[in-house]
């Protein structure tokens, strides 16, 4: 169900609704869900609970991440959802900017396979631990070079679901995302108004008939 989501000013955009979930896409710099403080309410289920009262969290985008989100109507969805995710039947793509050249050959995916653990001193951050940390594994391809910015385009594929899991991979094989703040040089950060990554694509079993359904949704940069 291919659909055109991109929200104007800050605004979240329902992508698709029926009595079981609700689709949405979430602009950057909005939270999945509320966060410690009265300034930290304002988030995306908040927000689609004053729509949908019945809508509940199943997964979650960084705030600075933006694109597609599914949120159940109802426990009986929010269980059949999250053993989805958990046993690896939601297939997830993402559209990132990165700085420097990445190759592939058209069509090739490569793959990022490099545990991750929580970097405790520096929380939020994680950083990659090959004794310490968990299984994480990214595949990715590329799709665009700007010799002029020095950045490629690329397509990622979590297999695994680490937080931050994309932006350290990245990272750690010397291409941070353009826009990141946590991850990227200062010089790499200031490239972008906002962190160049975007959940694009989000394909899943219904909760109610098990049929797959499939969404995307275009980076607006």
């Amino acid at each position: 169900m291919p659909a055109d989501a991109t929200p104007a000013g800050g605004e979240v955009q329902v992508v698709y609704v029926d009595p079981s979930m609700v689709v949405l896409h979430k602009p950057s710099g909005l939270l999945s869900v509320p966060g410690r403080g009265p300034d930290k309410q304002d988030c995306l289920s908040a927000r689609v609970q004053h729509l949908y009262a019945d809508a509940l969290v199943v997964h979650r985008l960084d705030m600075a991440t933006s694109g597609l989100v599914v949120m159940a109507r109802g426990a009986a969805a929010q269980r059949t959802l999250n053993h989805a995710f958990a046993t690896r039947l939601v297939h997830k793509r993402y559209v990132a900017v990165v700085f420097g050249e990445l190759f592939t050959q058209e069509d090739t995916w490569k793959v990022i396979d490099l545990p991750i653990i929580v970097d405790w001193p520096h929380r939020p951050l994680r950083v990659i631990d090959h004794h310490r940390g968990q299984a994480s594994v990214t595949r990715w391809r590329s799709r665009q070079f700007d010799k002029h910015r020095q950045t490629t385009e690329i397509e990622l594929e979590p297999v695994t679901g680490r937080s931050h899991q994309l932006r350290v991979h990245l990272q750690a094989i010397g291409h941070p995302i353009v826009g990141d703040s946590l991850y990227a040089p200062a010089t790499v950060a200031a490239m972008a108004p906002r962190l160049l990554l975007h959940a694009s694509a989000l394909a899943f079993p219904h909760p109610l008939n098990g049929n797959t359904v499939a969404f995307e949704c275009p980076p607006d940069f």
